[in-house]
């Protein structure tokens, strides 16, 4: 503590941050919990007293990113005289502390997803330790009943954390042994931070988890709510205009929750719903638990409740075991159901997944080439749909200024990016937009009314 203003001396903290939305959102809990030890965030490695990698998993150039980072890092802390912290969080270091001790022995934290809210105790034991402080163990306690309710802003757009792990057990996914299994928040955790994360400036939320349309969080009568239920009671929040969540299995979307995209209009018009396969063979092979005809009638009922809805998904090449008539199912499925957006990937196989054992491993070149038709076929679609966008009128939340000066920033219902000639107060504000062009990837678009610069607010519930 400093004598002249009794708070601790400023320190500079820099987080990095890969994968997921969830990782951005926890990378946003850890500055928090670090907060009151006098961090402040940085951009610049060079001048961080602490630097955390929060890390992905899922595929193997990730985790080799993270090591090269690693390899940069030393340097600097050796210029520093060796006074900077590194930690490496995340699913890379839950799943590989001891290579990560071993590989970079510079590192002084590792620390899984679960263990976050212990930063502090790990920062001081750090202090005092001649090695590495390592937390990867599955904590008894709730990590979230121990961080501080005080948050950073994150701005007009914000993510929420509702639901962890997953039970579901891929053969290709780490998640079920990084992030541990299906864990719900309780229904008024989330919607007490839901409110503060509104007083802070947000107008759209995004409930994140692995497996989110599994959440069965307890309500306040004691009793599991459904995310259905969640949805509907977050849009009675006075200044809350959009909800979104992500990510979702076929598997757990269930009546009450198809339901409420027909009548929640605060649930935006926009799903990721990955599917992976369009290969039955491959879908069972990869413990998906759906086929997929149950897929596309999935989508129909979908559609059916939320006529203007816009699907995105994730898509594996190669997975062990697939064949040329495996990859043409998939292609067929894509063109039957039509993605606005989609994350596709070619087949990586992570240590300890039942996939990384399997026959059939495909060779790199094979895979490299499904990829690429999968992709064209996916750029066509979200291309086409950007521009079918073309000559409406929609609401579009502002996010802030865009790349040239006198030009606003902001998201369609469907995610769309979209940048406009606008004035420099509207951030936080839905207007009406006029698409004039749709572009692969954005939408340019031009004021459509006079806009009311003050917020327009539910009234209070």
């Amino acid at each position: 503590m400093t004598e002249a203003t009794g708070t601790a001396p400023r320190k500079r903290l820099l987080i990095r941050t890969w994968g997921c939305q969830m990782n951005v959102y926890d990378s946003a809990r850890m500055a928090d919990v670090l907060a009151p030890l006098g961090y402040a965030p940085t951009e610049a490695a060079e001048e961080a007293d602490m630097v955390i990698l929060n890390t992905c998993h899922i595929r193997e150039k990730a985790t080799e990113k993270v090591f090269s980072d690693l390899g940069r890092l030393r340097e600097a802390k050796q210029a520093k005289g060796g006074d900077m912290v590194i930690a490496v969080a995340g699913c890379v270091a839950q799943a590989e502390g001891a290579e990560i001790t071993a590989r970079a022995p510079w590192v002084d934290i590792v620390l899984g997803p679960q263990s976050y809210h212990r930063l502090p105790e790990m920062v001081a034991r750090a202090s005092r330790a001649a090695g590495a402080v390592i937390e990867t163990e599955f904590p008894p306690e709730d990590k979230f009943d121990h961080l501080p309710e005080t948050t950073a802003p994150q701005g007009v757009t914000a993510f929420l954390t509702v639901q962890e792990g997953c039970d579901k057990f891929c053969s290709f996914c780490v998640v079920p042994y990084t992030r541990g299994s299906e864990y719900s928040r309780p229904a008024e955790a989330v919607i007490a931070e839901a409110k503060r994360l509104v007083a802070l400036g947000a107008r759209e939320i995004t409930l994140l988890g692995q497996n989110v349309n599994a959440w069965h969080g307890e309500g306040p009568d004691g009793r599991a709510w459904t995310l259905g239920r969640l949805l509907r009671r977050l849009a009675e929040i006075p200044g809350l205009a959009r909800l979104r969540y992500t990510t979702s299995h076929p598997r757990d979307m269930d009546d009450d929750l198809i339901a409420a995209h027909g009548d929640t209009p605060a649930i935006m018009p926009f799903l990721h719903l990955p599917v992976q396969s369009g290969s039955d063979r491959i879908l069972k092979m990869m413990n998906r638990g759906h086929t997929a005809d149950d897929y596309r009638r999935l989508v129909d009922r979908l559609r059916a409740a939320r006529p203007d809805l816009a699907l995105s998904t994730d898509i594996i090449a190669g997975h062990p075991g697939e064949s040329d008539a495996d990859h043409e199912a998939t292609m067929a499925l894509i063109r039957d159901t039509g993605f606005a957006q989609a994350f596709s990937f070619k087949y990586s196989a992570r240590p300890g997944t039942p996939a990384a054992t399997m026959a059939g491993q495909a060779a790199e070149e094979v895979k490299d080439s499904r990829l690429a038709e999968i992709q064209a076929l996916l750029r066509d679609q979200q291309a086409e749909f950007n521009r079918s966008r073309g000559g409406m009128v929609v609401e579009v939340l502002v996010t802030g200024p865009g790349r040239h000066p006198g030009q606003m920033a902001g998201r369609t219902p469907w995610l769309q990016p979209v940048h406009f000639d606008g004035l420099a107060n509207l951030a936080g504000r839905i207007v009406p937009v006029k698409i004039l062009a749709g572009h692969p990837n954005s939408l340019s678009g031009a004021m459509a009314a006079p806009v009311n610069t003050e917020p327009r607010e539910r009234p209070a519930a």
